[in-house]
């Protein structure tokens, strides 16, 4: 059960699958099929290869000359889940910081979350490089001395970066890549791969399956302004 205090909540949300029903790198990646990416997901899934590694080479089997005809496939295939514009203003009036925290690339994440009016610097996620004859995807977020996971955008860095003794910390997450950082934090909406990998370890955490959930669940608990 949640615990309600003076501490400030902030929220870590992640994007694909999470604030998307769809996951946008997988969709990217199967619609233009290049050569040799499906070896590479297998060695991620068997943990052959960092998720920063795959990542990184996938894209690199994409040329820039498709910058265009990929970044229109990006936003114009998303599906938003349903609930996320409310959760957004429930989050506002409740005075809850969010954050957007995602191993989704810049080129599709800005675009889509434009409409949301959520400012750039909430929202951490990885960059990419189109001067080349083929992306790039570099790393701003990097895993720190303290995570040897190889991430990529390295969730637990933004998570330590709030101080437990200050924030009530709250991850809404649906994969594996979540995991790590819903070990750290104080309370955890989960879904899909996420819910399977928090009851396998006795891990505390919510299931969701919409926005609408999690708003609702909040507001039995009192979080935010409304419990002052």
């Amino acid at each position: 059960m949640i615990q309600i205090g003076s501490k400030q909540p902030v929220v870590f949300c992640d994007f694909d699958g999470t604030i998307t029903i769809n996951d946008n790198i997988v969709a990217i990646i199967q619609h233009f099929d290049p050569p040799g990416w499906k070896t590479i997901v297998d060695d991620v899934i068997a943990e052959r290869k960092s998720v920063r590694a795959g990542v990184g080479e996938m894209f690199r089997l994409l040329p820039t000359s498709q910058r265009e005809e990929i970044t229109r496939f990006a936003i114009d295939q998303v599906q938003i889940r349903p609930g996320f514009a409310e959760f957004l203003t429930f989050c506002k009036e409740q005075q809850i910081e969010f954050y957007v925290t995602s191993g989704g690339i810049d080129f599709f994440i800005y675009p889509i979350l434009e409409r949301f009016d959520i400012p750039k610097e909430r929202i951490f996620c990885n960059t990419s490089d189109f001067s080349g004859s083929y992306i790039e995807i570099l790393w701003p977020n990097a895993c720190d001395d303290v995570c040897d996971n190889d991430c990529g955008m390295c969730k637990t860095k933004i998570i330590r970066s709030f101080s437990n003794s200050e924030y009530d910390r709250y991850i809404i997450g649906d994969s594996i890549t979540d995991f790590a950082g819903a070990k750290l934090v104080e309370h955890v909406y989960s879904r899909s791969h996420l819910t399977t990998k928090c009851e396998q370890l006795g891990l505390a955490h919510v299931p969701y399956n919409d926005f609408f959930d999690i708003i609702r669940h909040m507001e039995a608990m009192k979080v935010g302004a409304a419990s002052s």
